[in-house]
């Protein structure tokens, strides 16, 4: 990591000023939903955009009015109002290159303000990227990347193009794409396959177009999920092989390459990003105690106070959930496996029970294992009218959502990642994304958190690419502590922090460098 890397203040946004005058005109119901995506845009709207956007408010109006289901996207994503496939689409840059598959190419100017938003609450990334891009640490580097396609993503694509590297990406869930987002990247020349709500077909095309490129080869994988490690260890084998680095961020993506590294198929050095400090603790625990409210405020719009809510796991996301919602007057228990997380759910204040004794009774499910089936059609079914049940944990295998597509129950859709689930006896739950991540399907993660892990995963990107010969073997390894400890730093000038230094004689008698690591790689924070 170069040793060149110095700070620099982030620039301002503009908010905007006057509106449209074709907005003056609206009916009531049409102003409410112009004031709703207004919101999306906190800055100067030029002639071009407010007129796509007023075009996009009248198709809104028009589709609703006619089909009766609401068009809010809660990702500022407009995945709803085109239904011809991405696939099916000949569309080219203001450059005239077409490697790429997103929605609609023209929404390119709207991505771009919101990826402006997202780098003002992204000190630590931006900082990297200003701290490193003269020494090029990743040129060579040609990056798969498969993750969530946001404006916070982008931010992190810019900054590995910035250091050098040459990336191709795909989204690794079907619905969490923001389709402006994606847009804009494609303009501004990176190769970006990926729109909201692909099919599973749809979803392996995008990523097997990353992967396979005529004169392209990639060396890197940065993954969320496993999902492009397994298409290519799967399909393209020698390429595989050929790779110099795996970063992998998810719960399900770590325990993939464990598996493949006990059984001798993992033939390259992975770097677990998940478990690193920086991750576990601040995008799983803070991020998530803020986005689960988010996501069911705005999909439900419901009342926290006095509901009986159950938190299925209690690791670090659990926790996060689980705070948010106690301190909103939630009566929250909790299921656990681990007598570990158990005894901490305890002694946070929480009852912890198993599902099918309170499953009647609550109000809202909330699962955050990471496991597979913790709730089953069995449970489901003993649910009671209204009760929403949710997925925190990662992809859709928490909840059994296949057994709910048989033919004695009706799916009806209330809004965009809203289902009701309807009972021969007219009892009916509410679905939140289909089991799918719910705060990333439906609302939003803070920035500032994405960023503290953006930063981790562009600095193991850096150390598994640069590292000599020999240094990584044929294994999955965590972040070196001292890189954990440095993302750490990158984000302390935000909030004015200053760190005290020890003195010689205090390292000394600690038994520590002055300037870290200062904790064992055994040590629990």
């Amino acid at each position: 990591m170069s040793k060149k890397i110095i700070g620099k203040n982030l620039s301002e946004v503009s908010l905007p000023e006057n509106l449209p005058e074709k907005l003056k005109s609206m009916n009531m119901e049409d102003a409410f939903r112009a004031r709703s995506a207004r919101k999306r845009h906190s800055i100067q709207l030029d002639k071009r955009i407010s007129a796509q956007l007023q075009e996009r408010r009248s198709s809104n109006a028009s589709s609703t009015s006619e089909g009766g289901d609401s068009v809010s996207s809660y990702t500022g994503s407009s995945s709803d109002e085109d239904e011809v496939n991405p696939r099916d689409k000949n569309q080219k840059n203001s450059k005239g290159s077409s490697d790429f598959c997103v929605k609609n190419i023209d929404n390119a100017a709207f991505g771009r303000r919101e990826i402006e938003i997202a780098e003002q609450e992204m000190p630590g990334l931006m900082a990297l990227r200003r701290r490193a891009e003269n020494d090029k640490p990743l040129s060579g580097a040609k990056i798969i990347g498969c993750t969530h396609i946001t404006a916070q993503t982008a931010v992190l694509v810019e900054t590995l193009a910035s250091l050098g590297a040459s990336v191709r990406w795909a989204a690794c869930n079907i619905y969490s794409t923001q389709n402006e987002v994606a847009a804009a990247l494609a303009e501004a020349g990176f190769s970006i396959y990926a729109w909201k709500g692909e099919t599973e077909e749809d979803f392996w095309w995008c990523i097997d177009k990353c992967i396979n490129s005529e004169g392209w080869q990639p060396n890197m994988i940065l993954d969320d999920g496993g999902d492009a490690t397994h298409l290519m260890l799967k399909r393209y084998p020698a390429m595989f092989n050929m790779i110099k680095g795996i970063v992998e961020e998810s719960v399900t993506g770590v325990h993939r390459l464990y598996q493949l590294s006990k059984s001798g198929k993992l033939t390259v050095p992975a770097m677990n990003v998940n478990d690193s400090v920086t991750k576990t603790k601040f995008d799983n625990l803070y991020s998530c105690r803020e986005s689960i409210l988010d996501a069911l405020k705005r999909t439900t719009d419901v009342m926290f106070g006095g509901k009986q809510i159950i938190i299925c796991g209690y690791g670090e996301v659990g926790k996060g959930c689980a705070s948010a919602l106690k301190g909103l007057g939630c009566n929250v228990l909790v299921s656990e496996i681990d007598p570990i997380c158990a005894l901490q759910a305890c002694m946070d204040g929480f009852r912890v029970t198993r599902l099918e004794e309170v499953v009647k009774n609550i109000d809202i499910l909330i699962t955050c294992s990471g496991n597979k089936n913790v709730v089953t059609r069995n449970h489901m079914d003993k649910m009671k009218t209204g009760c929403i049940v949710c997925n925190m944990g990662h992809s859709n295998t928490e909840i059994d959502v296949g057994s709910l597509r048989t033919p004695d129950l009706t799916w009806e859709k209330v809004r965009s990642q809203v289902d009701h689930i309807i009972w021969p006896d007219g009892k009916r739950i509410i679905l939140l994304a289909e089991g799918r991540l719910v705060n990333l399907s439906c609302s939003s993660v803070p920035s500032f958190v994405v960023s503290i892990t953006s930063a981790t995963q562009a600095l193991a990107l850096i150390e598994l690419y640069n590292a000599p010969q020999g240094r990584y073997k044929q294994d999955v390894y965590l972040l070196p502590k001292k890189m954990d400890e440095y993302v750490a730093s990158l984000h302390l000038p935000t909030f004015d922090a200053h760190l005290t230094e020890l003195s010689d004689e205090q390292a000394k008698y600690l038994g520590l460098n002055k300037t870290g690591p200062f904790k064992p790689n055994y040590y629990r924070y």
